[in-house]
């Protein structure tokens, strides 16, 4: 079964140094019937202006992953880390027993496109950590890439919930295939381009959640950029 949630039926805010599309309900979103999938409970888009951004805020017991599409994202936290994330890195923060943090668009003339993904996690009040990592572009083409795992499998970040998250840029006209396991379930956003899922097209910033099927073929309609969750 695929349910496709497309990108013009999520929520919508443009507060002008953030335009902001909710997937699930968020802040001043809210949709009873969108509340989430499994345990993945935030799916934003977002474009932040030059200069702009999220100041000091606090979270608890959350998994918390973001992926800058364009331009750069400074992440600064009460633990003491200060980085910026750039496209083809993938940056995981476990809030746990609660964590302050700040996200800047360094940027004066170009503004940031991200993906902040919030998962709840499998326990509530560990100690709150965090990590960054670049991934090689070349190592998702055409192919599923492990950027998260419970386990930091093959060199992947590690996130406190039993979820895997995957890249994929797949070249018109190309496929790449994923096995569910039974009993598991997908969720799959597309960054970029459009793709043919299972005989069901999807486009640019859809999402869709899958359960009950046993593979995925994902095939490009156009060069594509897929984030694929596997979850319980």
């Amino acid at each position: 079964m695929i349910q496709v949630r497309k990108a013009n039926d999520r929520g919508h805010f443009d507060h002008g140094w953030l335009n902001t599309y909710h997937t699930f309900s968020f802040a001043g979103y809210h949709d009873s019937e969108q509340m989430r999938f499994r345990d993945l409970r935030v799916m934003n888009e977002d474009w932040v202006a030059p200069g702009q951004g999220f100041g000091k805020h606090s979270h608890r017991d959350m998994e918390i992953v973001t992926y800058v599409l364009e331009g750069a994202l400074e992440h600064q936290d009460s633990m003491g880390n200060g980085e910026t994330l750039r496209p083809g890195e993938f940056q995981r923060m476990s809030a746990g027993s609660g964590i302050l943090h700040s996200e800047f668009n360094p940027s004066t003339s170009d503004p940031v496109h991200l993906y902040q993904i919030w998962l709840y996690p499998a326990e509530k009040g560990i100690e709150p950590s965090y990590e960054q990592k670049s991934f090689p572009a070349e190592d998702r083409q055409n192919r599923l890439q492990l950027v998260a795992s419970p386990d930091a499998a093959e060199g992947s970040l590690q996130i406190h919930q039993d979820a895997r998250i995957y890249l994929a840029e797949i070249e018109k006209g190309s496929s790449v295939e994923h096995a569910i396991p039974a009993d598991r379930h997908v969720w799959l956003q597309v960054l970029r381009g459009s793709v043919d899922l299972n005989g069901t097209l999807l486009e640019t910033s859809d999402g869709a959640a899958i359960s009950q099927e046993a593979a995925l073929k994902i095939t490009a309609a156009d060069r594509a950029e897929v984030m694929l969750f596997e979850m319980n």
